[in-house]
């Protein structure tokens, strides 16, 4: 039988970290901490992000995590934990199963976007970037 997304969802929280919003809130610049907002960019400007976070959209994940690939981007090959964050934590998880399987030092944020703006943490706002020609 084929795994649905809660099975796969169960497979990733069996191995990834999970962090709560106290945890990233309470992260420094020495921590070697690199967050992550895999949402998509429309999401971003309508929604805010956290400051500082990169953001890498999901469907572009493992091309830029993979030093191979054309679309590797350097910021992954930093020795850093990989905090990865979504808007409610799903999509999140699963992407840091990949970055993990990868070979990145990976987690997730327990709860997302969502539950960080709702933990009163601040937002950072994101302009809208008409699409280039």
């Amino acid at each position: 039988m084929a795994k649905g997304y809660k099975d796969l969802l169960a497979e990733a929280d069996a191995v990834v970290r999970s962090v709560e919003i106290a945890d990233v809130a309470g992260y420094g610049p020495d921590d070697a901490v690199t967050l992550v907002d895999i949402r998509d960019v429309r999401e971003l400007e309508r929604d805010g992000t956290i400051a500082g976070a990169m953001h890498a959209p999901r469907g572009m994940l493992e091309f830029w995590i993979d030093p191979e690939s054309p679309y590797h981007k350097p910021a992954f090959a930093a020795d850093h934990t990989f905090v990865f964050f979504c808007a409610s934590g799903w999509r999140s998880l699963l992407a840091a199963k990949v970055a993990q399987e990868m070979g990145l030092k990976a987690a997730s944020m327990r709860g997302g976007f969502s539950a960080w703006k709702g933990a009163g943490q601040p937002v950072a706002t994101r302009e809208h970037r008409p699409p280039k020609a």
